[in-house]
């Protein structure tokens, strides 16, 4: 996995949390599902690069 794709990755998790919790604060179930999703998002990235990543040794 590059660099730039692990500060992506990490970046896109970092805002879903934020929303996540802003969801959280302001009782905004949109904003806590999107915020989830941006997780999610990121988790299956970190996942295919991990994978690429173990078929390039």
């Amino acid at each position: 996995m590059g660099f730039t794709d692990k500060v992506s990755n990490s970046a896109q998790d970092g805002t879903g949390r934020a929303k996540e919790a802003a969801g959280d604060l302001t009782d905004n179930r949109d904003l806590q599902a999107e915020g989830k999703a941006d997780q999610s998002e990121a988790s299956l990235k970190k996942a295919g690069e991990n994978i690429k990543d173990a078929f390039k040794k």
